[in-house]
């Protein structure tokens, strides 16, 4: 019989690794845990990494840096890594772990060592903007502004406690300073040359997220209209499980997604104002978290079900 796969969650009690620890027992894998009162103990901490094939980091990007830096004095016993933190989503030297992002990246996932995990936003983000200027249809200098509203669950336990405790604000704007970290990202994977500018917001409910990115499309190449979009969008996320090109519906619910792992892509178009909005529907700790690192374990381990 083929032994399981042995995992390791750094970081299992936060509300990522807690939602990946649940997921895993869809998988034929072996879950390596530590004493909860030794879960900071580094010597604990390396011999759960030595014992694993793959190790799940789920800490801050300072924690991540610090444990990725521990697998590496482990040298040719060093376990492959899946970071959830946004320490690495940029790195060279890492996989980005959008397996739908171009031709090629699920396999990329499949055989990298080290594979960092997207961003809520900038998974909804990058959908819908990168197949648009992979195609030259958007140009990558296109001075692009998204806005965003996600579920409370993502702002961890502070925000949560916040609305779950004591009631919380109906809506709430913030990254005001424009600096949001998840704008490198976004800027990087999406394959533009100009900065977007990124508006995103918390809503008084638990789960579900949306992305928006309005157009004029005047400003795009080759006079497309709406439908073209929904078009390049369709073809090039024909086949995949995890994200649906949908038809556009007068309203949309954050919520609707909440507790699933797919993504909903959506082009809602003015013929007559030569106007678009593009839109990502998907749950903030679904494929925009717990549920992209299931699909990125599975490709990583072979599991055959990414």
């Amino acid at each position: 019989m083929t032994q399981k796969p042995v995992i390791f969650i750094d970081g299992e009690a936060g509300t990522t690794g807690l939602e990946i620890r649940e997921r895993l027992s869809a998988l034929p894998v072996t879950l390596f845990s530590i004493d909860p009162a030794r879960r900071k103990d580094p010597v604990a901490r390396k011999d759960a990494m030595a014992a694993a094939d793959l190790v799940v980091l789920c800490l801050p990007d300072d924690a991540s840096r610090e444990a990725v830096h521990m697998a590496a004095t482990l040298g040719d016993a060093a376990p492959r890594l899946l970071d959830a933190s946004t320490a690495y989503r940029t790195d060279p030297a890492w996989v980005y772990g959008f397996p739908e992002l171009a031709k090629g990246q699920d396999r990329a996932i499949a055989s990298a060592p080290r594979v960092s995990n997207p961003g809520c936003y900038p998974t909804g983000a990058i959908a819908l903007l990168r197949p648009l200027v992979d195609a030259g249809v958007l140009d990558a200098h296109y001075p692009m502004c998204i806005n965003a509203v996600s579920g409370y669950s993502g702002g961890g336990r502070s925000m949560i406690e916040a609305h779950e405790h004591k009631g919380g604000p109906a809506f709430e704007l913030y990254g005001l300073s424009l600096e949001h970290k998840h704008v490198p990202e976004i800027h990087q994977h999406a394959n533009l040359t100009r900065r977007p500018v990124f508006v995103p917001s918390v809503g008084h409910f638990a789960r579900g997220m949306i992305v928006s990115i309005p157009l004029h499309l005047d400003d795009l190449k080759g006079h497309v209209t709406g439908d073209d979009l929904h078009a390049l969008l369709h073809e090039h996320y024909a086949g995949q499980a995890h994200v649906r090109v949908m038809s556009p519906e007068p309203s949309l619910s954050a919520e609707a997604l909440a507790g699933r792992d797919n993504m909903e892509l959506r082009v809602h178009a003015s013929t007559q104002n030569r106007q678009a909005l593009l839109s990502a529907r998907l749950d903030n700790l679904g494929k925009g978290a717990s549920g992209a690192a299931l699909q990125n374990i599975s490709l990583m381990l072979g599991l055959n079900n990414g």
